[in-house]
């Protein structure tokens, strides 16, 4: 049974299929969850599939924001219905998907201020208060001019990594609002704020425009992070002849601390839901940096998610930007980064080469694959003088390295000299392990700038690794993954069900409003939260023997990707 007293805090993500709601108690234990579906429960209205309208010829991707607000009003209206008690909830945070930007009109600030009670969210402001009713979803691949402009401006992909913590990207906000400003100049103009969909959400909750979280900011290749200001040169070619103050105004301002409160809650809430007056809204966030808030990682803690695509996370104090990985400002903790590796190639990848193998005769179709990849030795060598087998399998275009659809087989002796292409076929044993390692040893290649020791005596790696989706179940990755990666203190698969971004939220509404002046997130979160009840260990993680093997052929792992490149043309 729910606890009838004391403080709660809400969470929400805003995510491109759903929007989701959390609501827990000081000691982190969750008490009422809703969601909606927009496919389930509104597509009839704004017909949309899996979230969005798509338009083919010009590769965009987009979302209604008036579906948005209703959500918003009907996952309340679903809460209330599980007799949540809103009038105890004292601090509201949450996720929203990165990239995506909503216009706003004058008036719709206006409108913002002043909601009445007795009507909608969608019927008092889908109408006025948006210069234009679309977002546009981080799927959306119409920006490769601007991505190029970008790229140029500041001299190469490297310098504006340097800078911004990317290089450009169709889906990053600035290509988008030049790619606006250029196709819909005067709507452009007749926007008052641009806001992120965090911020959008925050607004909603705030009844007024919240500024940028410093955080998701970094989504957006607008904001110097070496500098921690917008990048005017930058803002210069998004908005075009219409001037840089033009934007600036529209951008408004970048909230450094990712706690306290920006103000309390809109009288809307408060009258039609019953909420607390004095309930704060605190910064809302990106997705995936309110990922690694559902965990308090510490710097050198890393998540591996293993899902359809594969993506690595981790804390660091180190800002060593590059082109082919992204970095933020961490969501909480001024002086962290957040580390972010995207990879389009995960789960299909892995069951592409599991479906080569022998039908599983047991209820687990992984049973085959488990036992080959766990009985071939590392690197499929078994002995010292066996060449030592890498590869690369793509059955989707890859981003990281940026190549189209493939698969490459490569050998090197065992000190990673001696690279070339395979003239012998591989058995599906061999591939069975090879998969995994090649997605592991991409890793470790990208992230080994960022590690030091963990602790005296200890070469450079993660402190702890958390595994999450579907393949953390698959023993055989999960130990290669501490086999590869290593791991002083081992391999750990999370759960915290499907609900991730959304209880990142309600933990950093908790530290917001609960924290005492100069407790970290990482030192109040970490003090309530229930590890023995979200994690496993999996793994022993860090092997000498083995993990220096897969080190003295990460070189030529990297030349491998090399020539692979080299012989490809650019995946745009």
């Amino acid at each position: 049974m729910p606890s009838t007293s004391g403080p709660l805090y809400l969470g929400f993500d805003l995510s491109t299929q759903q929007l989701k709601a959390i609501v827990i108690s000081s000691d982190l234990r969750v008490h009422y969850e809703a969601k909606v579906d927009f496919d389930a429960d509104l597509s009839s209205k704004y017909g949309i599939k899996k979230g969005v309208h798509v338009n083919e010829a010009e590769r965009e991707v987009y979302a209604p924001v008036a579906m948005w607000l209703e959500a918003v009003d009907l996952v309340l209206q679903r809460l209330k219905e599980k007799n949540t008690p809103f009038d105890r909830v004292m601090g509201i945070s949450g996720a929203g998907q990165q990239h995506g930007s909503v216009y706003w009109t004058k008036q719709g600030e206006e409108l913002l201020g002043g909601l009445k009670t007795g009507e909608t969210l969608v019927q008092q402001l889908s109408e006025m208060a948006f210069a234009h009713p679309w977002s546009p979803n981080w799927q959306d691949a119409s920006t490769q001019k601007e991505c190029d402009s970008f790229d140029a401006e500041l001299g190469s992909e490297n310098a504006l990594a340097d800078a911004t913590g990317s290089k450009a990207h169709h889906r990053f906000t600035g290509p988008q609002i030049m790619r606006f400003h250029k196709k819909h100049p005067d709507v452009y103009r007749a926007t008052s704020r641009i806001t992120l969909v965090s911020s959008f959400l925050a607004s909603v909750f705030l009844g007024s425009i919240a500024p940028f979280d410093i955080s998701d900011v970094c989504g957006m290749n607008l904001w110097d992070i070496r500098a921690g200001k917008w990048s005017e040169p930058l803002l210069k070619i998004a908005a075009g002849e219409d001037g840089i103050e033009s934007l600036k105004e529209k951008l408004g301002e970048v909230r450094e601390d990712g706690g306290g409160s920006m103000g309390a809650i809109s009288q809307y809430f408060v009258g039609r839901y019953g909420f607390n007056a004095n309930c704060a809204i605190a910064p809302f966030t990106g997705d995936n940096p309110s990922t690694i808030l559902a965990l308090p990682l510490r710097p050198l803690d890393a998540i591996v998610s293993l899902g359809t695509s594969t993506t690595f996370l981790m804390s660091t104090p180190n800002y060593v930007p590059d082109p082919s990985y992204h970095f933020f400002n961490h969501p909480t903790t001024a002086g962290l980064y957040m580390f972010m590796l995207c990879y389009k190639n995960g789960g299909l990848a892995r069951e592409r080469i599991r479906d080569t193998l022998p039908k599983s005769t047991t209820a687990d179709p992984w049973a085959v694959f488990n036992k080959v990849a766990s009985e071939t030795p590392p690197l499929g060598q078994k002995t010292n003088s066996d060449l030592a087998k890498l590869g690369l399998y793509f059955p989707l275009p890859e981003i990281v390295p940026n190549v189209r659809a493939g698969t490459w087989r490569y050998t090197c002796k065992s000190d990673g000299t001696g690279l070339s292409e395979s003239k012998e076929s591989w058995s599906s044993d061999d591939d069975a392990r090879a998969i995994v390692e090649s997605q592991v040893l991409s890793l470790r290649l990208r992230s080994q700038k960022l590690v030091h020791s963990p602790e005296e005596g200890m070469p450079p790696q993660p402190r702890r690794i958390y595994v999450v989706g579907g393949g953390s179940l698959n023993p055989a990755i999960t130990r290669i993954i501490g086999d590869v990666l290593g791991g002083t203190e081992g391999v750990y698969r999370l759960d915290v069900g499907g609900n991730a971004c959304a209880l990142g939220g309600a933990y950093k509404a908790v530290w917001a409003v609960e924290r005492k002046e100069g407790e970290s997130f990482e030192q109040l979160i970490g003090q309530r939260w229930n590890e023995e009840e979200a994690t496993v260990k999996v793994d022993e993680g860090y092997r000498k023997d083995v993990w220096g093997a897969y080190g003295k052929v990460l070189g030529a792992f990297e030349e491998m990707e090399q020539k692979v490149l080299a012989g490809e043309e650019r995946n745009q």
